[in-house]
């Protein structure tokens, strides 16, 4: 539970005590009031409210200091207490007290609530509002040791970083001077080497300018070995490309000169067969109406050699005549 939790908590505590202490009190006053001036004397019943006002007052004394203690979290040892119970039951008895008198229970029990309500609230109050202290108290505890580890925590980091700075600047002094040194021995071995690179160098521009003409000659060589060795590959293609173009032109010419002969076969055997003695199968009779349709055959004669109606082969010659119709019948019937 954070602050902004118990702050709430604390206050809905507040308000709610005090409410319950508000309407007793005048709750209290209002029961009191007739009772105290029935056993007055006449000229004193404008003195009937002040009994049950101060009672109620000591409960008000009783509830707010209780708060303030609680909130300090100190102890007001046991008069308080003997004032709480005082006040409550004095409240308690003055509310029950007429109706005990008519012997009424019913008046006795409904004129109790308040005053039990109240006594009951002070005592729970306190206890919640000593629980609320004691878990602040120990939510401050643990906030201020988070705090002081925190604090330790940034101070041994600052002394390892101040450390670790020390160590550095000592370290980073050692090693300019190691580089100090290194770069004036770079420095003499770097003009040991300049000059035995501008000796490499000369030698190896000859060597170099020797194989890169050695290397022209060849390139060349081969250039022109690839290009003899690629006109001879395109014109081999060409020629194969040329003999395979005639022999599928050819393969493709035989295969269709034999599917129509086979198909004229198949046709001429279907038509010769003379009319039917009765009604063909559907698979059968179909095979007939393609042949007799792709030998321009009238609906009457195609009818007579396959059994069926005329009107049902001139439906099948108008499927031949759709787009797409005759191939596949013809197809059907070369099959």
């Amino acid at each position: 539970m954070n602050s902004v939790q118990t702050r709430s908590a604390e206050r809905a505590l507040s308000g709610g005590t005090w409410l319950i202490v508000c309407g007793a009190m005048l709750y209290s006053i209002l029961t009191v009031t007739p009772l105290m001036a029935a056993h007055t004397a006449e000229e004193w019943d404008w003195t009937a409210p002040i009994l049950p006002l101060v009672v109620d007052a000591a409960v008000v004394i009783v509830v707010k200091l209780d708060d303030v203690l609680a909130r300090l979290g100190g102890e007001g040892g046991r008069w308080p207490v003997v004032l709480r119970w005082m006040t409550g039951l004095m409240t308690l008895a003055l509310n029950t007290a007429d109706s005990a008198l008519k012997k009424d229970l019913v008046g006795v029990a409904v004129h109790s609530v308040a005053p039990l309500l109240l006594i009951v609230t002070a005592e729970t109050s306190l206890a919640y509002r000593r629980a609320i202290a004691r878990a602040v108290a120990a939510l401050e505890a643990e906030q201020a040791a988070v705090r002081e580890r925190r604090e330790q925590a940034a101070r041994e980091r600052a002394e390892r970083a101040r450390t670790e700075a020390r160590e550095e600047r000592e370290h980073a002094a050692q090693v300019a001077r190691e580089q100090r040194e290194h770069e004036a021995a770079l420095a003499r071995e770097q003009t040991e080497r300049e000059e035995r690179q501008r000796r490499e160098e000369r030698a190896a521009r000859e060597r170099a300018e020797a194989a890169e003409r050695a290397e022209r000659e060849r390139r060349e060589r081969e250039r022109e070995q690839r290009e003899h060795e690629r006109v001879q590959r395109e014109q081999q293609a060409r020629q194969q490309a040329e003999a395979a173009r005639r022999e599928r032109a050819e393969q493709a010419e035989r295969e269709h000169r034999e599917r129509e002969e086979r198909g004229a076969r198949e046709r001429a055997a279907l038509l010769n067969r003379g009319p039917a003695g009765g009604k063909l199968p559907e698979d059968e009779a179909r095979r007939i109406v393609a042949a007799a349709f792709a030998s321009d055959l009238s609906v009457r004669a195609a009818a007579e050699l396959c059994g069926w109606s005329v009107g049902w082969v001139s439906h099948r010659y108008s499927e031949h005549r759709a787009p797409g119709g005759r191939g596949a019948e013809l197809a059907v019937v070369s099959q």
